[in-house]
């Protein structure tokens, strides 16, 4: 019997399971202490660490290590000439400063930002792809496309938690602020347009090369979408975002459910 691509192999196993296990504890451990302190800083370090290194190790058994070295080494290459020129210019994002709050500091911009880009940059490419496949079954050019388009949406979806809660920590702010919770709503388009970029380059560095969508990957974005809205809803009592993230990520969710459901299916 032929080995599922995203099945654990070995002592891979427990990179995963490590990496999950840290960012839960952080997240978990993040509403336990006090907002400003030295503290929230080092476990929102703890969240995206772990959540880099799960999506490192199955991405590594899906494409390869040496596919997956070069992609998260350009991801985060990129994102940090991104996120350094955004910072000073205000395009595509809008109008933003960080702050030195979380610390790790590389010519103005944290280290651990382009590490989050790649964080959950797969997990919402196999999310965007699964859900593509289900709302528009297609091949060749056109499947492509798709890929590119419901991974953008999909890390778009999962930046409906990340600014507000980051803006409420006092990590970077807007100047006015925004229509929501402090972030303007252009900054929403700025990420669409950067994950259309990241998802393209996605399909040079890591082709799927007719592979379904990793369900591995799938699970970790719909893990991470319940964590953020239960944390919203429950900790940081903050029932907008917690519906309006839960409701984006979500419906990116089901929908790639139903397609990895389809795929699955007997011809």
């Amino acid at each position: 019997m032929a080995r599922r691509d995203d099945a654990p192999r070995g002592g891979a196993r427990s990179t995963p399971v490590a990496g999950a296990t840290l960012a839960v504890v952080a997240a978990v451990a993040t509403p336990l202490n006090e907002r400003g302190g030295d503290a929230r800083a080092l476990l929102a370090w703890g969240v995206i660490v772990g959540l880099a290194v799960v999506t490192t190790s199955l991405a590594a058994r899906r494409h390869g290590r040496a596919r997956v070295a070069v992609a998260l080494a350009a991801t985060v290459a990129g994102t940090w000439l991104l996120e350094r020129a955004a910072s000073r210019s205000g395009f595509p994002f809008g109008d933003y400063a960080y702050s030195d709050a979380l610390g790790g500091l590389v010519d103005g911009v944290p280290a651990i930002v382009p590490l989050a880009w790649w964080a959950m940059a797969l997990p919402a490419r196999e999310a965007g792809a699964a859900a593509a496949s289900a709302l528009a079954p297609a091949s060749g050019a056109v499947a492509r496309l798709a890929r590119v388009v419901g991974g953008a949406a999909a890390l778009t979806a999962w930046d409906a938690f990340l600014d507000p809660q980051m803006v409420g920590e006092g990590y970077w702010t807007w100047a006015g602020g925004g229509a929501y919770r402090g972030v303007p709503l252009g900054n929403y388009l700025g990420w669409f347009v950067t994950g259309l970029v990241l998802m393209a380059a996605y399909e040079l560095l890591l082709p799927p090369g007719g592979r379904r969508p990793g369900a591995a990957l799938v699970v970790q974005y719909a893990a991470v979408a319940v964590f953020q809205t239960v944390g919203f809803a429950a900790f940081f009592e903050d029932v907008l975002v917690a519906a309006v993230g839960g409701t984006a990520m979500g419906a990116v969710t089901l929908a790639a459910v139903v397609g990895l459901s389809r795929r699955r299916a007997p011809a």
